[in-house]
């Protein structure tokens, strides 16, 4: 058993298969996942678990050099985007932002999607990864 960082398997896996440039969503209860994009399905109840928890695990474990954000979050949730957009500064990444409908059809080249159990508007983002060497 593992003693620290991403317990779900299915996450852990999609994790370290993820390749430079492969993208993965970390998205709210509601966004709607393209069929052929792999759902790792963490929603168990209203805001649980919440999307900075789950955003936070995966930034521990994948390298990340770009984002993509909807831009009505700015206006929406200022304060979740504000979250959002420290947590990625801190490691360099400086987000794009896309209408909340292309960004919708974006998610259809994402290696994995993650759904949390989030209710704020647009608490999504498409993760770009990067490389550690």
């Amino acid at each position: 058993m593992r003693r620290s960082g991403t317990l779900n398997g299915q996450l852990a896996r999609i994790m370290t298969e993820v390749g430079h440039t492969d993208r993965i969503v970390v998205a709210d209860a509601g966004l709607p996942i393209p069929g052929e994009v792999e759902r790792v399905d963490l929603a168990v109840r209203e805001n649980l678990p919440r999307f900075l928890d789950v955003l936070d695990t995966v930034l521990e474990e994948l390298a990340v050099e770009g984002a993509v954000l909807a831009e009505e979050i700015k206006q929406a949730s200022p304060e979740m985007f504000e979250q959002i957009r420290r947590r990625l500064a801190a490691r360099g990444v400086t987000p794009e932002f896309v209408p909340h409908t292309e960004f919708k059809t974006a998610t259809g080249d994402a290696r994995a999607a993650v759904r949390t159990g989030e209710f704020t508007p647009y608490a999504n983002v498409i993760l770009v990864a990067g490389v550690v060497f």
